[in-house]
């Protein structure tokens, strides 16, 4: 019985039924959300982990401590095309973001949307404040969000037209992200259980989605292997992520804050699209994907994972929104459509970091800056820098040949590292995430300018300890680029390639 309902489905659905693609309307609703994210590229600095990104690139290797290979990869690319340009490095977010979407509006369309649902669906992608702000900077997200769009229109696609070969790309696109973070399985684990309990299953018995993930498997063994020879750090990320998360209300805040991450907009159509691709007679083959947000949201909430890790899944349900609220449209609810469009876009005229720096207030408190670290990550790196200098440089030469940096946090060494040239610094090392796997301090090396940090490891480490310097920033983040203690650490008492490896830390 299955079996004929999903066949019927596939008579129906036939490709050539399918609504006109609204070309017009998606490009230049695309192009507008894009020009947004043009607007902000060159606003204040580098954020902390386009630093380590670009840091990252100048070791390329096949895995990280924190993460796949791929970003380090693009930024060192970049910034071979144009060194130290902020703006070239965060190019390829803007990309991505705007394909992802357009490629909602497809999956609108593949779901029957007419011109005005697949509009509607870049609206709500555009107006989402974590889906389209991601795109101002080099991050994961952004690339692993673009890529789990793609791969749900893919599966889309293939849930119609039954092509194994849009199989294969998904998987090649499950391959590419895995390059980039280890979170896409928990995609294909809510994908199939929504398959196993609404269809269609024939997806899981096909040869070629099995023998793509054993080619995918193959992909990943280089990264495996490095994981494995370093104790598998990126499998520590978990605890770390789980432990951040408690710091800022963990599990209680998840629902809220996901929800938030959707906009006004995109929060109604991606309730809505829940429902409508649960009950609308006209989505019932694509049902397994009501489920999957629902079941993202319980493996993360378990997992004490971040509440942005769901969002990469939102595209396709608000397109489903989208659908069910464009059909046969009240007046109403045109209506009610218009006030949410507008107030979504005024919302991301504010979320988005267009004000200019003289204008940015600092932080009220250390949580605060925490709470708002998209902007106050940005700012504090040259003040650092140029305290780090004036610490190394009161050194007496003799010394400074035997002297390294260390940094407290791996967006302090990123920067301090980014910058050696320009403020004549040694050699920068940090024990903190995956910059503490970049390389040892030489045992030579009897004089550290320590940066930052309690000044417990130092004195720990060290005959003697001298605080030397301060840095400071206005709109800064304390412990990162804001009162900031910078420490002279002399006569290491054991040497660095044996105190190392116990200092390495995640957090």
């Amino acid at each position: 019985m299955t079996r004929t309902l999903e066949t019927e489905a596939v008579q129906q659905e036939s490709p050539d039924e399918l609504p006109p693609f609204a070309l017009g309307w998606v490009l230049t609703l695309a192009a507008l959300g894009g020009v947004a994210l043009l607007a902000t590229l060159g606003q204040y600095g580098f954020f902390g982990d386009e630093l380590y990104f670009v840091s990252a690139g100048h070791r390329l290797s096949v895995s990280y401590a924190d993460q796949g290979p791929l970003l380090p990869v693009i930024a060192w690319f970049m910034d071979l095309l144009a060194p130290g340009s902020m703006v070239a490095l965060r190019l390829p977010s803007v990309v991505v973001t705007v394909a992802a979407m357009v490629i909602s509006a497809l999956i609108a369309r593949e779901f029957g949307g007419s011109r005005a649902a697949q509009a509607l669906t870049v609206i709500a992608y555009a107006t989402a404040p974590f889906l389209l702000v991601q795109g101002t900077q080099l991050s994961t997200n952004s690339i692993d969000t673009a890529l789990w769009v793609l791969i749900t229109w893919l599966v889309i696609r293939w849930v119609r037209t039954r092509q194994d070969g849009l199989l294969l790309w998904a998987v090649a696109a499950t391959a590419v992200d895995l390059q980039v973070k280890w979170l896409v399985p928990f995609l294909w684990a809510a994908i199939a259980v929504g398959v196993l309990c609404y269809g269609p299953r024939e997806m899981l018995r096909r040869p070629v989605l099995w023998a793509c993930a054993a080619g995918v498997f193959v992909t990943m063994l280089p990264s495996f292997i490095w994981q494995a020879g370093h104790d598998w750090p990126q499998l520590g990320m978990g605890a770390q992520v789980a432990a951040e998360q408690d710091a800022v209300g963990g599990r209680l805040i998840f629902v809220p804050m996901a929800l938030a991450s959707a906009g006004v907009l995109g929060a109604v159509l991606l309730l809505g699209g829940i429902w409508a691709l649960l009950r609308m007679p006209e989505l019932r083959t694509y049902r397994f994907l009501g489920v999957v947000p629902v079941l993202l949201t319980i493996a993360f909430v378990i997992t004490d994972g971040r509440p942005y890790y769901v969002v990469g899944c939102y595209g396709a349900v608000m397109a489903a929104g989208a659908v069910f609220a464009t059909r046969k449209a009240a007046g109403w609810r045109r209506w009610a459509g218009a006030v949410l469009v507008v107030v979504s876009v005024l919302v991301v005229a504010v979320t988005l970091p267009l004000q200019p720096e003289s204008k940015v207030q600092p932080a009220a408190s250390e949580q605060d800056a925490w709470r708002q670290l998209g902007v106050y990550g940005r700012f504090g790196w040259e003040e650092l820098a140029q305290a780090t200098e004036a610490a190394y440089l009161a050194l007496p030469v003799p010394e400074r040949e035997h002297a390294v940096v260390i940094a407290d946090s791996y967006w302090q060494a990123s920067a301090l590292d980014l910058d050696r040239s320009k403020h004549g610094l040694p050699p920068v090392y940090s024990p903190n995430r995956g910059f503490g796997y970049f390389g040892t301090p030489p045992d030579t090396a009897t004089t550290v300018i320590w940066v930052g940090g309690d000044g417990t490891e130092p004195r720990e480490l060290c005959g003697r300890v001298t605080d030397v310097g301060k840095a400071d920033a206005r709109l800064g983040i304390p412990g990162v680029t804001r009162d900031i203690t910078i420490r002279r650490c002399d006569h290491p008492r054991e040497p660095w390639s044996r105190e190392w490896p116990n200092l390495l830390r995640l957090g």
